[in-house]
This record gives structure tokens, C-alpha cells and sequence, in this order.
């Protein structure tokens, strides 16, 4: 049961970093791991738990290191917020086309 806890916590905690400064990304990550968690509250099978765990543990990893927030620059262009790691090498991106 503590596994579980430590991991909603990181995983909301996970949350607020990626997606600062938006508040609709925000929300929509809160609600969807407080339905899952919520959802699963009464699962007994151990192996079913593991396996929750696992996925959601593979979730926070997905969300700290895959998603990028960017932010427009103008009419078409948008930039990642903060630097995207290139093969270690942090690149700030200059606006790339989204049309």
C-alpha cells in the first residue's frame, strides 16, 4: 500500500513539473491519474497490482523524459520551452514550423 502512495505522490509531482505553467495540461493529468487510481482502489489481486504499478511507473518515466512543452513564437513557429537533449547535447530550438 505505501508503494502505491509513493507513487500517485511522484507521479502528481512528475505532473506539476512537465506541465507548469499549463493550467489545462495540469488539470487533465490530475484528473486522469486521480480516476485511474481511483478506479483500481479496490483491486485485491497482487499480480493485477504489480502490473498497475508497473504501468504507471512507466507512465512517470514516459511524462519525464518524453514530453516537451513549447511554446509559439509566432503565427507558425513554436520552441520548446525549456532545452531539448539531442543526444546529451541540450538544443534550444529556434522555432520550428508546425504548417
Amino acid at each position: 500500500m505505501q508503494h502505491v502512495l509513493k507513487l500517485f505522490k511522484l507521479l502528481h509531482r512528475t505532473r506539476q513539473e512537465v506541465f507548469k505553467n499549463d493550467t489545462r495540461a495540469l488539470e487533465a493529468a490530475r484528473q486522469k491519474i486521480n480516476e485511474e487510481f481511483k478506479n483500481n482502489q479496490n483491486e485485491t489481486s497482487e499480480e493485477k497490482i504489480n502490473e498497475l504499478l508497473k504501468i504507471a511507473s512507466d507512465v512517470e518515466v514516459i511524462l519525464r523524459t518524453s514530453v516537451i512543452q513549447a511554446v509559439h513564437t509566432d503565427s507558425d513557429k513554436i520552441r520548446p520551452e525549456q532545452p531539448v537533449l539531442v543526444g546529451g547535447v541540450p538544443v534550444y530550438g529556434s522555432g520550428v514550423g508546425t504548417g
